[in-house]
């Protein structure tokens, strides 16, 4: 079932959903069950599953001299989405990326999903590598996230890359695009950014989730210049706790987002990152609590596959 289908059918009840990361190449799937099994009790209607692109490592030779291979750290987005389905009987939405995978490729993937029964896509560029100062696209693949959206869009259409005939098989994916109540790093101002979201949707992008936030007013102001601009389409909200101590620094150096002043006092007044952690899920659950006085038509969770924090808000709210 679509996303857009399951958010019509809460009629108006606020939904729960959580994101996981593929575990490292040549780990058991087994790790991903443990962090789905606890959350299952809350009926997530779908779960997404994030994409990583290649990096690079350097082999050493006998001889001394280096060889520069590609290397993707974490594989096999559809394959475990396939298996979720399978397992636990609920809807997942892979992440697509722009980095690290040809047109060709991206439209295999897509392929492999319609075969699968996968409905649902999220289309991002994704990051740079972390040996580039700014994004490199991949040969034969795409720069922005608007020409991979364009490719499943066309495909939507029964528009292939290479064949070019009326009995082209149509896709039927609905499709998630990024929004950034904060503004993306990369993006001059506000205003700019948001003109590049407009054109997504134009496009034809079926839903927004957004990047994690914690000032609730961010995103109360970004639903409403959405809606004030003709924009329809559910924006779901992306949730994280802070867990530890130095995540009050590595999220927004990560993330580019800001911290509330009263979250990083309340932390910084912590004694133990066991405080810590309880002080970040109480605010965690005290946003969620607001956003669904709101009407949010879902609570997304970015879990890092840690079912532990996520957990604990969800059976405060729900």
């Amino acid at each position: 079932m679509k996303i857009t289908e399951h958010i019509s059918n809460a009629k108006g009840k606020t939904l729960f959903s959580f994101e996981l990361i593929p575990p490292l190449k040549g780990h058991s799937i087994q790790g991903l069950y443990d962090a789905i099994d606890p959350l299952m009790e809350f009926k997530p209607p779908f779960i997404d599953v994030t994409s990583l692109r290649e990096d690079f490592i350097y082999k050493q030779h006998p001889n001394g001299l280096l060889e520069k291979l590609s290397y993707r750290k974490r594989p096999g987005t559809i394959a475990i989405c396939a298996a979720i389905m399978n397992k636990y009987k609920v809807d997942t939405v892979p992440h697509l990326l722009c980095g690290g995978f040809t047109k060709d490729e991206t439209e295999n993937g897509l392929i492999d999903l319609q075969f699968l029964g996968i409905e649902n896509v999220l289309v991002l560029r994704g990051d740079a590598r972390k040996a580039d100062a700014s994004f490199i696209p991949t040969p034969n693949g795409h720069n922005y996230a608007t020409d991979l959206l364009e490719q499943v869009v066309n495909m939507n259409n029964g528009v292939y890359l290479h064949e070019n005939n009326e009995e082209n098989l149509k896709t039927d994916f609905c499709i998630g695009v990024a929004g950034y109540p904060e503004k993306h790093f990369e993006a001059p101002n506000l205003k700019t950014d948001f003109k590049y979201l407009k054109q997504k949707i134009d496009m034809g992008a079926n839903f927004i989730v957004t990047q994690m936030f914690f000032d609730n007013q961010k995103y109360f102001d970004f639903v409403n210049n959405c809606r004030a601009n003709g924009i329809t389409v559910p924006i779901i909200p992306g949730l994280k706790p802070v867990t530890g101590s130095k995540q009050l620094v590595n999220l927004s150096k990560t993330f580019h987002i800001d911290m509330p002043e009263d979250l990083c006092d309340a932390i910084n007044g912590c004694k133990s990152e066991k405080d810590v952690k309880d002080v970040g899920i109480e605010w965690m659950i005290n946003q969620c609590k607001e956003l669904m006085a709101f009407g949010v038509p879902v609570l997304h969770f970015y879990t890092m596959s840690n079912a532990g924090p996520t957990k604990r808000i969800a059976e405060a709210i729900f």
